[in-house]
């Protein structure tokens, strides 16, 4: 009986504190391998040609000035592996020259498109991108997930999150209220508004429902907050709003009664969800900050 007991406690230790170090290693690891990715993407498709396009130019410079030639080889045959040898043997730091020269051609491309000129030639080509048979299935999204990650301005007016009950009642969901209804569902909602309801993990797809008013209520938690509890499936829960009970089980302690439960309901929280306000597009009691 002890020994089984001994042997469930030991499973249970160690489910929770593998949990424990998965929650506390993930974030990071996920991180750098994403880091990582990312390098060995921008190296192998962009930083390695742009280094071949170098050795080739030190080919030719060797081939036709002297001085090159006498350091790479002493005919022109034997220029290219002079200059593979010589890269390698400095490939340390010559590697990363390939790296700064895209940097450095997407830094300028940058200062060359935020200009009117350069817009407009953007649109131009944008168009004729779009105007061909795959690349108009696919640009479209690929654009639309660019400017959700990196743009400058929200492609979505989100300024407010709320919580409905979604797909069904008894089920809560976390949205983003975009503004009132369209006229024709107005006619048969009544007094309602507009919220999409992100997807996990990719809160740049959803649904848009319209629901009435009174059965849409504010969080008081902010835009980013509410993208991240939707990319990692509610993984991430802000700080503030992490249950006490939560709290308790994560460092192993036994939750209890809250004081003052069994003399009544206690005071509404904070934190708690409050009804929308009136104008659908002005911020609420709870805005965002």
């Amino acid at each position: 009986m002890t020994n089984n007991s001994t042997a469930r406690t030991f499973s249970a230790d160690f489910k929770r504190f593998f949990i424990r170090g998965l929650v506390v290693l993930l974030p990071s690891i996920l991180t750098l391998w994403i880091v990582v990715k990312a390098y060995q993407f921008i190296y192998n498709n962009i930083a390695e040609p742009i280094n071949g396009w170098i050795k080739l130019g030190l080919v030719q410079l060797g081939r036709n000035w002297s001085p090159a030639r006498m350091k790479f080889g002493p005919d022109p045959e034997s220029i290219p592996e002079g200059v593979a040898t010589w890269w390698a043997a400095h490939s340390w730091y010559l590697d990363t020259i390939g790296v700064i020269v895209a940097i450095i051609a997407v830094y300028v491309a940058g200062r060359l498109l935020g200009g009117l000129v350069g817009r407009t030639i953007y649109r131009r080509l944008e168009q004729l991108v779009v105007a061909l048979p795959v690349f108009k299935q696919i640009y479209p999204y690929v654009k639309q997930v660019v400017d959700f990650l990196f743009g400058d301005e929200p492609t979505m007016g989100f300024n407010r999150v709320v919580v409905v009950e979604y797909p069904r009642k008894g089920v809560w969901a976390v949205g983003f209220l975009t503004g009132g209804p369209m006229k024709s569902i107005a006619k048969r909602s009544g007094d309602s508004v507009t919220v999409f309801v992100p997807s996990s993990p990719t809160p740049f797809t959803g649904y848009t429902i319209t629901v009435p008013r009174d059965e849409v209520f504010d969080l008081p938690i902010s835009v980013e907050e509410a993208i991240r509890f939707a990319v990692t499936a509610g993984v991430l829960i802000p700080d503030h709003q992490v249950l006490e009970a939560a709290v308790k089980q994560a460092t192993g302690e036994t939750p209890g009664t809250a004081p003052g439960a069994a003399d009544g309901p206690a005071d509404r929280d904070e934190t708690d969800p409050l009804p929308l306000s009136d104008d659908p597009l002005q911020p609420g009691r709870l805005p965002c900050k």
